[in-house]
């Protein structure tokens, strides 16, 4: 039985990022109705609203995407919040679904969840063997609980869950808000800046040393809809590429790719965050025929592209 073809299927964070491209993606795959719930009109971490939005939505299936989330400047801010909401909406989402007997209820995670000195690449055998990195941990570790009620509740009430933990995402319609935004968008929107208003430098945070792997946000779009119907696990699923880069190696990509001609200045007061991050993404690809395609330098160009077109 298809978890999407001719389902009604509820993607919270549909609006979003990642969101807009899964909600193509499903609708491709031929969804019989999405139903997106908006901020405005269900308050995700209200229980009462949860409660309305399965009333009005009666989903067949809904993929959890929706999470209150900032770079490493808005972890150390709201630490709480994030923590809160992030808790919040899953611990209700889950508890609803059991209760409306839901077909299928698709988490996704966050590769925030591992711990901080996780042995590179991170395998999924790996998450709890540690605390996660201090700035995003109270995010991570609300979001990794939702593994656990996955698993018990399919244990007890046998509710299938699936749970898949995306690497950082980029492309298009991403968040380049400075105050909130992940690198990528925030360096693309720096380094384009500055060549327009001819500066002769940029500042980059920390020192460069740390690595990160992105995934384009079209391959994570098309990993949860391939994993929601084919995957019908209790244990979580890496989606990555299994590439990484230092942020020193990337800043000077984008600084490249955008036409900066000024130097790069890095301020080592500010944080690295964890150290390292490479996912291991055989699973996905064993588990349900996922493999990333886009790489990351086409990916970059996309994204500049889309950005300079705003």
């Amino acid at each position: 039985m298809s978890a999407i073809v001719d389902k009604k299927v509820v993607v919270t964070g549909g609006a979003g990022f990642l969101g807009s491209f899964l909600c193509e993606r499903l609708e491709a795959a031929g969804a019989g109705e999405l139903f997106i719930p908006r901020i405005e009109d269900y308050d995700l971490t209200d229980l009462d609203a949860v409660k309305q939005m399965y009333r009005d939505a009666q989903p067949d299936t809904v993929i959890h995407l929706a999470a209150q989330v900032g770079g490493i400047g808005a972890n150390r801010e709201n630490p709480g919040r994030y923590f809160f909401a992030n808790m919040a909406m899953g611990l209700h989402l889950i508890e609803e679904a059991r209760k409306q007997k839901l077909g299928k209820f698709v988490q996704i995670g966050t590769v925030c969840a591992y711990p901080k000195f996780a042995p590179v690449p991170f395998r999924e055998e790996d998450l709890w063997n540690g605390y996660p990195e201090e700035t995003n941990a109270p995010y991570g570790i609300a979001k990794k609980a939702l593994l656990v009620m996955l698993q018990a509740y399919r244990q007890q009430y046998d509710l299938n869950g699936i749970y898949l933990l995306p690497v950082n995402l980029y492309g298009p319609r991403d968040n380049f808000d400075l105050e909130s935004s992940h690198v990528i968008p925030a360096l693309i929107r720096k380094f384009t800046t500055a060549r327009d208003e001819r500066t002769a430098e940029v500042e980059a945070w920390g020192t460069g040393s740390a690595s990160r792997e992105f995934l384009y946000v079209e391959d994570a779009a098309r990993a949860i809809v391939m994993a929601t119907e084919r995957y019908n696990g209790d244990q979580p699923v890496n989606i990555g590429t299994s590439h990484e880069i230092t942020i020193r190696d990337l800043v000077e990509l984008i600084s490249r790719l955008t036409g900066f001609e000024g130097r790069v200045v890095w301020d080592s007061s500010k944080p690295d965050g964890q150290p390292r991050r490479k996912l291991e993404t055989s699973k996905a690809k064993q588990l349900f025929g996922f493999e990333a395609e886009m790489d990351l330098e086409t990916g970059l160009r996309r994204t500049i592209e889309w950005w300079e077109s705003q």
